[in-house]
């Protein structure tokens, strides 16, 4: 996963900080969604065969899969979803806590969700989905910590 273009801020305070100015800059909630789609373009890419069942992040609507590697000093996250909108959610959460240490992911609540009003905006799966993803990268973390 040496390809990943995380982290792109210092800190998960400073990736939440600029998530929030980004999102700022938008009117609309249709103009937000355009932007997470094209975020979610922006994600490396997830070879094929990494696309398996254990792999396969439960709780989703959508397909999303997650691949960790590191150690608690530092984790590093891929993942990759079928669906646009959730590619993007996928791209933000990355932004905040790829690259960093396992203290920072577990001292790091996810505040740019409500910073930019994502909690308002999503559905109920995708929420579902969102805080699936948020507790799966927790717990790797936890366990890079207790390894």
């Amino acid at each position: 996963m040496s390809d990943s273009p995380f982290p792109l801020e210092p800190t998960p305070a400073e990736a939440q900080a600029a998530i929030a100015d980004e999102f700022a800059l938008f009117g609309d909630w249709s103009e937000r969604y355009q932007y997470l789609i094209d975020l979610g373009r922006k994600l490396p890419p997830f070879p094929e065969e990494w696309k398996t069942e254990d792999r396969r992040l439960l709780g989703c609507q959508s397909k999303v899969w997650i691949v960790s590697s590191g150690d608690a000093s530092k984790l590093d996250f891929a993942a990759a979803s079928d669906s646009a909108i959730v590619s993007g959610l996928v791209y933000l959460a990355l932004r905040v806590y790829s690259g960093r240490s396992a203290r920072e992911i577990l001292d790091t609540p996810a505040d740019y969700i409500s910073a930019i009003g994502l909690a308002k905006h999503l559905s109920p799966t995708r929420s579902n989905g969102l805080a699936a993803l948020l507790a799966s990268i927790r717990q790797r973390a936890q366990d890079a910590l207790a390894a």
